[in-house]
């Protein structure tokens, strides 16, 4: 039998193979694992760190709690996509407010991932995601925009009428794709 720490050898080897078998056994070994791969979170190897996330946001056991900070506050943008392809997993509504603002992050991935994980985790995403379309950036207003289409929640209707008479052709795309999804297949034409 692997022991945790050959397991823990085993992941952060730099190995791919071993380092993905490693994380379906760490996930196996279940609570007795956390605190270790927490303590590998904590590297200033990245990719250490990457591997880390990756098992603990495997794990069932794992806090949404934990995996926040990494796609809020880690400086390496495949942390935050790994945390970020981790609360998509755990589809918990405490990870509202951080996905929202990872929206916005700097890396284009981040905000897509982070728009996946807000449509897994569905209707209660959908007032935030309106507050983003109606007030953010235009890259977050996209990603919000596309979120909505994908959630199909008749609450986002209003939003997406509006976003129909604007210039950007990947807002009025995505507003487009929503309304039929909900059913409301018009044309829209704007008044001369």
């Amino acid at each position: 039998m692997t022991t945790l720490q050959e397991l823990l050898n085993d992941l952060t080897s730099g190995d791919e193979t071993r380092a993905e078998n490693a994380v379906t056994a760490l996930t196996a070994l279940g609570e007795r694992a956390i605190p270790s791969l927490l303590e590998l979170t904590r590297s200033p190897d990245v990719d250490i760190r990457w591997w880390a996330v990756r098992a603990l946001a495997q794990s069932p056991h794992c806090r949404t709690e934990w995996l926040i900070p990494f796609l809020t506050e880690d400086p390496a943008p495949e942390i935050r996509q790994c945390a970020a392809l981790g609360l998509a997993v755990k589809a918990d509504e405490s990870a509202i407010q951080p996905l929202v603002q990872a929206l916005s992050d700097a890396d284009g991935m981040v905000g897509s991932l982070a728009a996946n994980a807000l449509v897994k985790i569905g209707s209660a995403a959908v007032p935030a995601l309106i507050e983003v379309v109606k007030a953010g950036a235009q890259a977050a207003r996209i990603l919000a925009l596309r979120a909505l289409a994908e959630i199909k929640d008749q609450r986002a209707i209003p939003v997406m009428m509006k976003v129909m008479e604007e210039d950007s052709s990947l807002l009025q795309y995505w507003a487009q794709e929503g309304l039929e999804r909900l059913g409301l297949n018009m044309i829209y034409l704007k008044p001369e």
